[in-house]
């Protein structure tokens, strides 16, 4: 450059400073303007073809994490402490509704799958940055249906209201609120998610006390605005303070069908299926158990639910603390599905109520593992946190389909066996053991993948 600067005639004058040069001649400031043209586009499209950096680490602490931990806990008590509640409804509608428990135990059945399938938008939603839109408008149909269950007088009604607004709004809540949790920690991910999960717990203990003290006072309506009223202000305030952490991924599809190509996710949605599939038929029709077979009173029906549910504290928060340290999440979900496929083979021999006493405390203590460390198996299996919310969704979306259609299925096999239990009791048993088979291979899949990949790094070193 210098050369050509010399053969056109170039000049140099006097200088302010070391930076500042005169050009007399066109040529070179043309060859320079070139230059610096070319190179502006080079900039430009470097740019423009950039990729948005990685979300930062999770800070696995700090005070909003563990805030959001506290909120999704609220958000819990409103849409499973409702669902986990239904044993003391479908108990009241058996003796209001002139309906079979198989019917009625639809309404239980649309809500949990509502709120589970609704997943794959609201996951999908909540990658793309909309997760305020989809809790705004969770929190307005739950709220809808509550106060207009209030209202209703006739099963359809109930079902419109209980099954399908409260399903709707809380599916639009529980997913995304989780999958944002799952953004704020990775090694203590299972005890932020199991501190969540309490909140079925308690929302399962504190709303069948509450419908058990007020309804013979106030009735029913007043009882269900109650409920309302008290689920207006917790759901409120996980509006308020609820945050997103990793930046929206505007692309990719709304149902990743890429993921059921891994072999351990694949496995791992398969085990879901039957350890749900039977899961949740003890929590609806114990109730009815005891009053049916071991003629009890109405008062003790909805305590062995309360004790069902009430050991789901410590069964939501030792079995996650034990994974963080040890053993990993889909292990302790493993075996917990084995240990409640177990209980549910041994309540077949119940034939007094302390016996039921002893299969309610057992089996709520452990199937109370199961939904707590299946959201943190789903995060573990995911490792992409902007992907997060659509595989969750999708893992949610298959237990929504067991969920739909075990219950009533139980319901039918109680019909079938004239009114007793044992068809059904060896019908979930078997379900929850299957689940437990597969989740295990799952598990094997994950260690075969790691050891290849360990090994294929120590051949290349």
């Amino acid at each position: 450059m210098v050369h050509m600067a010399m053969y056109e005639g170039l000049v140099e004058g006097p200088r302010a400073n070391k930076h500042e040069q005169v050009l007399t001649t066109g040529t070179y400031q043309h060859e320079i303007t070139d230059d610096v043209t070319q190179t502006s586009k080079q900039r430009f499209t470097s740019k423009a073809h950039c990729t948005p950096s990685p979300p930062s680490p999770p800070p696995d602490g700090g005070t909003q994490a563990w805030l959001t931990s506290i909120l999704a806990l609220f958000v819990l008590f409103n849409s499973w402490g409702f669902i986990q509640s239904f044993g003391v409804f479908q108990t009241y509608y058996a003796t209001t509704l002139s309906a079979t428990p198989s019917t009625m135990s639809w309404i239980g059945s649309i809500q949990v799958f509502l709120v589970f399938s609704l997943g794959i938008f609201a996951g999908r939603a909540t990658d793309a940055g909309y997760f305020h839109h989809v809790f705004g408008f969770g929190l307005l149909v739950q709220l809808l249906g509550v106060f207009m269950l209030s209202l209703t007088r006739a099963y359809w009604q109930i079902l419109l209201t209980q099954g399908v607004c409260l399903g709707v709004g809380g599916g639009c809540q529980f997913v995304s609120t989780l999958s944002v949790l799952s953004t704020y920690f990775d090694k203590r991910r299972a005890l932020a998610m199991g501190i969540a999960a309490t909140g079925t717990t308690v929302g399962s203990i504190v709303m069948p006390v509450i419908v058990q003290q007020l309804l013979p006072v106030i009735g029913f309506a007043w009882t269900v605005r109650c409920l309302g009223l008290m689920m207006t202000v917790l759901g409120l305030a996980a509006a308020i303070g609820l945050r997103t952490r990793v930046p929206p991924r505007n692309s990719g599809p709304l149902m990743d069908w890429s993921a059921f190509a891994e072999l351990p996710f694949g496995l791992f949605c398969v085990g879901v299926f039957f350890a749900f599939w039977g899961a949740y038929f003890p929590f609806y029709y114990i109730g009815l158990y005891a009053r049916d077979i071991l003629h009890t009173d109405y008062r003790t029906s909805i305590s062995l639910l309360l004790v069902m549910n009430g050991v789901g504290v410590p069964g939501r928060l030792l079995p996650n603390i034990i994974a963080d340290r040890c053993l990993g999440s889909v292990n302790i979900m493993a075996l917990s599905s084995f240990n409640g496929a177990i209980i549910v083979f041994s309540w077949a021999a119940v034939r007094s109520e302390m016996g039921l006493w002893i299969f309610a405390a057992f089996f709520g203590f452990f199937s109370a593992g199961i939904q707590s460390l299946f959201p943190a198996s789903l995060a573990t299996l995911t490792p992409d946190p902007q992907k997060r919310g659509t595989r969750m969704g999708i893992g949610f979306a298959v237990a929504g389909f067991a969920c739909l259609t075990g219950t009533p299925l139980g319901g039918a096999l109680v019909q079938a066996n004239d009114g007793h239990y044992l068809y059904v009791q060896i019908w979930t048993g078997l379900s929850m053991l299957a689940g437990t088979l597969f989740l295990v291979a799952s598990k094997m899949a994950v260690n075969r993948i790691t050891s290849n990949e360990n090994r294929a790094e120590k051949s290349g070193n």
